[in-house]
């Protein structure tokens, strides 16, 4: 068994350059799937059905997209389309500059007015095992945080739509193959500052496995800060299409911290442990919050109205 260890140790060395090319690029080509080919994984997987079939975008979010598009000055509208998708705000994947394009889903609450809130209360919500009665308290609270104005809508489409715009998908896959490289040079690196290239393989192991958390480290840290870059630039940008859109980004994320605020209630002890007491997401733990907190990001767009910059 040592024998064939080492036999696969050897082969490990002397191919490592082209082992670590192949992985990396299988990372990145595996992280790029779906972005790639939205339609046929993306789109299916947040595609929102009723009674066994499809749901068409209606002809009011058609239109309220296809502004969005006008607005924010993208030259080839063709690269981009939206579909009706559940959830309660809009979601995209893709790349606008690939033969497939990008898609952006586009919930059934964006159809609801504060006249009209058919969009939600035809829809029954579990929580906790029950369904929420749109009727009471915590339902009407639910229900005006899940209503968002034109203005708010349009932001909401345009920081998905500046998201992929700017190649936001493509930054985050080439993460993990960036620090799988890295873990080669930590490697080496340690290997070389305490002279083990030929030393015993116990301690050239332990290295590794210090390469390895370094590594692991690298990943979560790194992971975090650029979805955090990508979550504030894309803000930005789409608040500074216009005033009227920076003032919709504003309502926008006071409503998402509303209807976290009316889900930590609903959910009880569970409710608790996702959602902080201002609304935010809590992290999945000490060294992944993965996405800019929602007060944060609302006051930068605070920031830019005070600035005048939009």
């Amino acid at each position: 068994m040592a024998s064939s260890f080492l036999k696969y140790s050897v082969l490990l060395q002397k191919y490592r350059t082209p082992l670590l090319i192949t992985s990396c690029g299988g990372i990145f080509a595996a992280n790029m799937f779906y972005h790639v080919f939205p339609d046929i994984s993306y789109r299916r997987l947040y595609q929102a059905w009723h009674k066994g079939e499809p749901v068409t975008l209606s002809e009011k979010l058609q239109g309220v997209f296809q502004q969005v598009l006008k607005d924010y000055g993208i030259s080839s509208p063709k690269n981009l389309s939206a579909f009706a998708s559940f959830g309660f705000h809009p979601v995209g994947a893709g790349v606008p500059w690939l033969p497939a394009g990008a898609q952006i889903g586009i919930p059934a609450n964006f159809n609801s007015t504060a006249d009209d809130s058919s969009g939600i209360t035809n829809r029954a919500v579990f929580i906790n095992g029950k369904m929420v009665d749109w009727n009471s308290d915590a339902g009407c609270a639910l229900k005006e945080a899940l209503v968002f104005s034109p203005e708010a809508q349009k932001f909401a489409i345009a920081r998905e739509v500046a998201r992929l715009q700017s190649g936001g998908p493509v930054m985050s896959a080439v993460v993990a193959p960036f620090c799988l490289g890295g873990l080669w040079v930590y490697s080496i690196v340690l290997k070389q500052v305490f002279g083990l290239h030929a030393g015993p393989l116990l301690l050239r192991g332990a290295v590794n496995a210090v390469a390895l958390g370094l590594c692991a480290i690298s990943y979560f840290l790194t992971s975090d800060a650029l979805n955090q870059w990508i979550d504030y630039t894309s803000d930005r940008r789409a608040a500074g299409v216009s005033r009227d859109y920076a003032k919709g980004g504003l309502e926008f994320y006071d409503k998402m911290l509303s209807r976290n605020r009316t889900l930590r209630s609903l959910m009880g002890q569970k409710g608790e442990e996702m959602y902080a007491p201002s609304g935010n997401l809590f992290p999945a733990h000490l060294l992944q919050l993965k996405h800019a907190p929602y007060t944060s990001r609302r006051e930068g767009i605070l920031a830019l109205l005070k600035e005048e910059k939009v």
